[in-house]
């Protein structure tokens, strides 16, 4: 196989642009896809700093970095809220490279209605949560998987979360989540498994990562950094969840993992050393 291709969702910043780098580093040719396409843009439903602008990071910047692992990269304009957009950003992938091998859905929906007190919220918001947490992964991962069976293999990874396993420590106006926010990434959750067994057979390999609390910007900006998680719970940068989704798709022994598992990016990562110099020697779990 002389070329490899991955489309990352939410690749404007975060845990998304980190591992379309990781995975240009690992040898592969990015779809990088998002709503931020220039710095600066302002778009409907988006995380904003305490001033009201929109966080660092676009698709702009992200090829740019891709580029210069010497991969190509391809931005494409994806909306989770728009099924148009997202049937033309896999048209243009498709088209540009011809296959897709890796597809990492990790854009979330981000605006209101996503951490509201379950009797205060608004129902229609509240749907909007479950069209951009879990429907429209489950649209583009069909979009994206006849081009995988076609190839006879392909890895789904599904960034979820430990909101959608257990349940809040604390509520939402103290930095807990919302009902939204973890019944959508249970939803999410569930398709890896599914589509081990319906697929696993035929070349799919399909997972759940879970990162564990992130310190990306919409993290920071969304809960600040004294949040109350950051101190009662580890915490990572985006570059080991990235570490761990490139790791997945690259390394041998990746592949003795079972398909439809959770890999639980922090410790593995730790484990692995995948990341140098995290965790720090003074890390309270190091």
């Amino acid at each position: 196989m002389t070329q490899r291709v991955a489309f990352v969702t939410g690749a404007s910043r975060g845990i998304g642009k980190a591992t379309a780098i990781a995975l240009a580093k690992a040898g592969f040719d990015i779809v990088a896809t998002a709503r931020t396409l220039q710095p600066g843009d302002i778009v409907d439903h988006m995380v904003r700093d305490a001033e009201g602008r929109g966080l660092p990071g676009s698709l702009a910047q992200t090829a740019e970095a891709v580029e210069r692992q010497g991969r190509a990269a391809l931005p494409v304009s994806l909306d989770l809220l728009d099924r148009t957009s997202i049937d033309d950003a896999v048209s243009r992938a498709l088209e540009q490279f011809g296959r897709i091998d890796v597809l990492v859905n990790n854009a979330i929906y981000q605006g209101e209605g996503l951490n509201e007190r379950f009797l205060e919220s608004d129902f229609s918001a509240m749907e909007r949560v479950f069209q951009g947490n879990a429907i429209a992964q489950a649209y583009l991962t069909r979009l994206i998987l006849p081009a995988m069976l076609d190839a006879g293999r392909g890895t789904v990874i599904n960034l979820t979360s430990h909101a959608g396993l257990v349940d809040p420590p604390y509520p939402v106006e103290e930095g807990g989540w919302s009902y939204a926010h973890g019944a959508t990434k249970a939803a999410l959750h569930r398709m890896a498994g599914v589509l081990q067994a319906e697929l696993g057979d035929r070349g799919i390999r399909a997972y759940n990562l879970e990162p564990g609390i992130v310190t990306s910007e919409s993290f920071l900006a969304a809960m600040g950094g004294d949040a109350r998680m950051l101190d009662e719970f580890p915490s990572a940068p985006v570059e080991v969840p990235a570490a761990v989704a490139a790791w997945l798709c690259t390394a041998p022994d990746s592949e003795s993992l079972a398909g439809g598992e959770t890999v639980h990016a922090q410790p593995l990562c730790k484990r692995l050393r995948l990341v140098p110099g995290w965790p720090p020697t003074k890390h309270p779990n190091a």
